[in-house]
């Protein structure tokens, strides 16, 4: 163990009453791995040391996940805090100043596997800037130790305590006998999360949850009554022939994130990307009614003037920058679509099909020839409460009749415009 130590040897201390490792192994292979998340199983263990004879202040752990924003996980336990604090450290934290100059880079980036500070006997300079404000904090004892994950990634655990003296010999060795076995239920548990994270990114939450639950084979699905959002975005194969690859995907990212945003915050669910279009529901619940409808009607077209009002902000920035300008198409309708797998036996997609999925395309179509910005079936606008102004009635591909299709009133249409 890597120590910052005087040469004084630490005062002795007695071995703790029923410094046992075997009953918080014991505990964690049975019960601990049963834990629904982290902070859960951080509190319990923590709590498990200290009734083992630990004196145990504070506790934390930082955890490595793979996840489109976020690099790391921290995780604090405090022996007076009755919560666990758990911190996101985004993109980027390995690169900031306070974590290169941190012994948890020591531990995780420089392949250290444990190093321990006694605090009370230690004074500057300081190695490590944590180590004034831990000690300033009335901590005597700082020990950091390596967590191994059998994907071969390097975690990192802390204890300290407040103890006169510091931890004792049976303390640290105590905490390193139970490590393999917590490092298993975290991993675990980071396993689980990062199964819903991938499915939350890649197919949304609802469907995520829905394939998570046992629902993965091919050719199974619901009937579902949904709102239905479509939207394109116009000019995509000019500017993808003329802008810099870099470029062209900040630039359909921004679009995507004004689009998808606006569909999530008012509860939507984004089915799927398609190429430069993305498809998405308003899910109605099961035997929803007229009141319901309207609601959801409501939402989704909310969701579309802020998306509209969010383009057209985003495109004065990007004219002011002499940069082009982003122009988009918005269909909304309701109804009855299947919700389920469909694809090759090796490769599936969880999507939505449907006449109802086939018509909302149709009609986003219709926003480049009608040079509207949003349109609707009438189906849609029956059912939202919402003032939609007529546009009359249009042949669209792939169908006999004629449909007729909705857009904002003319007033609203001004303002976006």
């Amino acid at each position: 163990m890597t120590t910052a130590t005087p040469a004084a040897p630490p005062p002795p201390h007695p071995a703790p009453v029923g410094c046992d490792a075997a009953p918080v192994i014991e505990w964690l292979m049975r019960e601990g791995r049963q834990s629904t998340d982290i902070p859960t199983v951080v509190d319990a263990f923590a709590r498990r040391l200290a009734e083992s004879g630990v004196p145990l202040a504070r506790l934390s752990l930082g955890l490595r996940l793979l996840h489109p924003q976020i690099q790391f996980m921290s995780y604090y336990w405090r022996a007076h805090e009755p919560a666990v604090e758990v911190i996101e450290r985004a993109h980027g934290t390995e690169l900031s100043e306070s974590y290169l100059t941190s012994p948890v880079y020591t531990i995780t980036e420089q392949g250290v596997e444990a190093m321990r500070f006694p605090l009370e006997r230690m004074a500057p300079p300081w190695e490590y800037p944590i180590l004034e404000e831990l000690k300033d904090q009335g901590i005597t004892d700082y020990a950091l130790m390596a967590l191994h994950f059998s994907d071969r990634r390097r975690n990192m655990s802390s204890f300290a305590t407040e103890r006169p003296g510091g931890f004792s010999t049976a303390d640290l060795a105590l905490i390193d006998a139970v490590l393999p076995a917590f490092s298993a239920v975290l991993e675990t548990l980071i396993l689980r999360r990062l199964a819903a994270t991938v499915l939350d990114t890649y197919v949304g939450h609802r469907t995520g949850s829905r394939i998570l639950s046992g629902d993965i084979r091919r050719g199974t699905g619901a009937d579902l009554r949904a709102v239905i959002w479509y939207c394109d975005l116009r000019g995509f194969t000019s500017l993808a022939d003329r802008l810099p690859r870099d470029t062209l995907i900040s630039l359909l990212n921004g679009y995507f994130e004004i689009m998808g945003g606006a569909v999530e915050a008012r509860g939507g669910e984004i089915v799927k990307f398609i190429g430069d279009a993305m498809l998405a529901i308003f899910p109605l619940p099961d035997g929803a009614g007229p009141l319901e409808e309207r609601q959801a009607c409501r939402l989704a077209l909310a969701a579309a003037r802020d998306a509209l009002a969010r383009i057209d902000a985003r495109n004065a920035e990007r004219a002011a920058w002499g940069e082009p300008t982003l122009r988009c198409g918005i269909a909304l309708h309701i109804g009855n679509v299947m919700y389920g797998n469909i694809g090759a036996p090796s490769r599936l997609d969880f999507t939505v099909i449907g006449p109802a999925v086939n018509l909302v395309s149709r009609i986003e179509g219709l926003c480049k020839r009608l040079d509207r910005t949003l349109l609707t079936s009438a189906e849609f606008a029956a059912a939202c409460p919402d003032p939609l102004d007529a546009a009359g009635w249009h042949p669209v591909r792939g169908l006999k009749d004629p449909v007729e299709v909705f857009g904002l009133p003319a007033v609203l249409t001004a303002v976006a415009a």
